[in-house]
């Protein structure tokens, strides 16, 4: 894979440089919740703009169905951009059209253009060949050389993605290239005792994950929604608490593979749980209650771990020498629910373990609950690919840039 550094050795004055990125930013209404991604991606901006290229960035929000939608649009994210840099940044209101061309046009040596979402456009998402390659084409004409930095979006096989990287000279920008380095410190040569934290919604998420990372990691701890499947595979009541009674098989033959394996398993002990979901809005006071992980009433729902499970992870993670956490561990956007999620936190923060914190809820809970992201060995921006790549799966992206 070609860096960005050897791009720069060959010089890009006055190159149009698109950049691949990924701000798919929280947004209420106008307001950014969490910029991290746009924050991510700078350091390969800054670097091609001060060697004098001209940037243009691109990228997707949210899910818009390959037309324009005004409640994703880019624009915010552009503004963002441009004040982190510290300098103007102009905004193309389409991404192939007269706008996205004028933009491209009239940028001077060092200056920055971000085109619309991309996936207003039909052909980024497309499962037709044909109509991918004709955007990506489409798009290919705005630069000279393409550099991919948009980690979180490298498990899709998307035209910007997989195939405008085959059309241009192609290079992993800095935020792709410490992504690929991370990861590899989770799954060569990785040191030992490796401990990794699994929570979120959906057990059906991780799967993939858990069952390649049975013949690798030496404790898997479980927390979120995913937990209630798993205890529920056990014969315990999980009340109203999230289930995927499908998956029931799955959990049970993970778990007997652990045991075969000496892979310490590790589930909930204890729960809050309540009758009724928070109101993530006001706050409300939720008063759950504290109950064994066992005995979850019939009526009542799982919504964090409680305070024994909270004391038995840190212990599961004080002697850790690596570790990989993806997902929280309830519903963490309320604060009577956050506390076992922030308590996994603490303990990474305290370990001398090398932490990885696996991008999507996982990161916006360590910036919402307050913590130092520094205090962390790496903040991923890619949750889902992340999780693809420790499955062993060949992410679409990054095989383009190999090529």
């Amino acid at each position: 894979m070609k860096t960005i550094d050897e791009l720069l050795r060959q010089g890009v004055e006055g190159k149009r440089v698109f950049v691949r990125a990924d701000l798919n930013v929280p947004q209420e209404g106008t307001t950014i919740t969490d910029d991290g991604r746009i924050r991510a991606v700078l350091p390969t901006v800054k670097a091609l703009t001060e060697a004098g290229a001209k940037v243009v960035v691109a990228s997707h929000l949210g899910r818009p169905k390959g037309a324009p939608d005004p409640a994703f649009t880019l624009r915010f994210a552009a503004a963002r951009l441009g004040e982190l840099l510290g300098r103007p940044v102009s905004f193309a209101g389409d991404t192939i059209g007269s706008e996205a061309h004028a933009a491209v046009e009239g940028l001077a040596d060092g200056q920055v253009a971000v085109l619309e979402n991309l996936r207003f456009n039909a052909g980024e998402t497309s499962k037709d060949d044909a109509e991918r390659a004709e955007f990506a084409a489409r798009l290919a004409a705005l630069a000279d050389v393409y550099v991919g930095d948009g980690f979180g979006a490298v498990h899709r096989g998307h035209a910007s993605v997989y195939d405008l990287p085959r059309l241009l000279p192609a290079y992993a920008g800095y935020l792709i290239a410490t992504e690929v380095g991370v990861l590899r410190k989770l799954t060569d040569d990785v040191k030992r005792p490796y401990v990794v934290v699994l929570g979120g919604a959906k057990v059906s998420d991780k799967l993939g994950v858990i069952d390649h990372l049975l013949d690798k990691a030496d404790r898997i701890l479980i927390g979120g929604g995913m937990a209630y499947t798993f205890l529920k595979a056990k014969g315990h009541e999980v009340g109203i608490s999230l289930l995927q009674e499908d998956q029931v098989p799955a959990c049970l033959e993970y778990l007997a593979r652990a045991e075969a394996k000496g892979v310490e398993f590790v589930l909930p002990v204890d729960v809050l749980v309540s009758a009724e979901f928070p109101d993530l809005k006001t706050k409300a006071p939720a008063n759950p209650t504290l109950v064994a992980a066992d005995a979850i009433p019939a009526d009542q729902e799982g919504l964090d771990i409680g305070p024994e499970t909270r004391k038995l992870y840190a212990s599961k993670l004080a002697d850790a020498a690596t570790v990989f956490w993806n997902g929280p561990m309830g519903v963490f956007e309320h604060p009577d629910y956050a506390e076992g999620t922030k308590a996994v936190a603490q303990a990474l923060v305290d370990s001398p373990a090398f932490t990885v914190v696996g991008g999507g809820d996982s990161a916006a809970a360590v910036r919402t609950l307050g913590f130092d992201e520094n205090a962390f060995g790496h903040i991923s921006t890619g949750g889902g690919a992340s999780l693809e790549y420790l499955e062993g799966k060949t992410l679409p992206g990054l095989a383009a840039l190999e090529d």
